[in-house]
């Protein structure tokens, strides 16, 4: 299970997912010592459906997630040959569909608000500055955006060209003049006594690049001190990107220019974003057909006086 779980932080799963497969495959450990099952070679098929069998119905969510962990896990295990029978394909499937939260966005006077807010004079609020722009003008991730590099930008062709860390798809993106006005201005006038290839690094020694979380951080940071309504509302460098596409919605721009921005490797990602475009879902409502007041009146139903 440990090498499984290294298998999967090497795929650059985020830690809390890797985290949440540890979870479930230490309580499916813990099942199996109950059982006096020591060895991964003497699990059965029986064990297996004993044990998801085992999890509440109430939460339903939980057992899917084991499910799909499980499946996974026997699959890996299959394929590195520690196991001879694949148990995944045995493994019942949960028909649990969880609906996906509605995307945090905030609109342009919002985000132009949270812009306007940074404190541009220290060299830390102009590095905020140009990081808060890359999420909100070109709705880069907090990982690329920590990992870019002076490589990664084009002076010359006023591009932004780098291989995204999350999806591994390669991303060419507009320099604009706001965004590489920002990150000149932080890189001259911050002490950089450091030869990393990196753009953006802390702001004290031993300056080194600074990671998604500092990201991250900084964004939140600026919400706080724009003073906007947050409430039920994400406030992170994802809730920019989430309102880049809202916006562009709004604009009518066609998904397959918003998938290439957003550098999603289909349409099918980008959809995700349709339930928060009000102006074009008020154009599908249908008129409520009148209702007659004969209906009111006739005799009988609650209706009836």
């Amino acid at each position: 299970m440990t090498k499984y779980l290294v298998f999967k932080t090497d795929q650059r799963l985020r830690i809390k997912t890797v985290s949440i497969y540890g979870c479930h495959l230490s309580r499916f450990l813990h099942f199996l010592k109950n059982s006096n099952t020591e060895a991964i070679t003497s699990v059965s098929l029986l064990h297996i459906l004993t044990y998801i069998k085992s999890i509440s119905p109430r939460t339903i969510a939980a057992a899917r997630t084991s499910i799909l962990v499980l499946r996974d896990f026997f699959r890996y295990l299959y394929v590195q040959r520690i196991l001879v029978t694949d148990f995944s394909f045995m493994i019942p499937r949960c028909n649990y569909k969880s609906q996906p939260k509605l995307p945090s966005t905030y609109t342009g006077e919002e985000v132009e608000k949270l812009i306007a807010s940074v404190e541009r004079s220290s060299s830390v609020g102009k590095r905020d500055y140009a990081i808060l722009l890359l999420a909100a003008r070109l709705g880069l991730r907090a990982s690329d955006i920590s990992n870019l590099t002076f490589e990664n930008i084009s002076w010359e062709q006023n591009t932004i060209r780098l291989v995204q860390y999350k999806t591994g798809k390669e991303i060419e993106l507009p320099l604009l003049p706001e965004v590489g006005n920002a990150i000149i201005d932080y890189l001259k006038y911050s002490k950089r006594p450091s030869d990393e290839p990196f753009v953006f690094l802390t702001a004290c020694s031993p300056f080194i690049p600074i990671t998604p979380g500092v990201v991250g951080n900084r964004v939140q940071h600026a919400f706080t001190n724009a003073d906007l309504y947050t409430k039920n509302r994400r406030h992170g460098s994802h809730a920019l990107r989430h309102s880049l596409a809202g916006r562009l919605l709004e604009r009518q721009t066609a998904l397959p220019v918003i998938s290439e921005v957003l550098g999603h490797k289909n349409t099918g990602s980008t959809n995700f974003y349709l339930r928060v475009d009000l102006t074009s879902m008020r154009q599908c409502a249908l008129d409520v057909p009148e209702v007659l007041s004969s209906f009111y009146n006739q005799k009988g139903g609650i209706f009836y006086e």
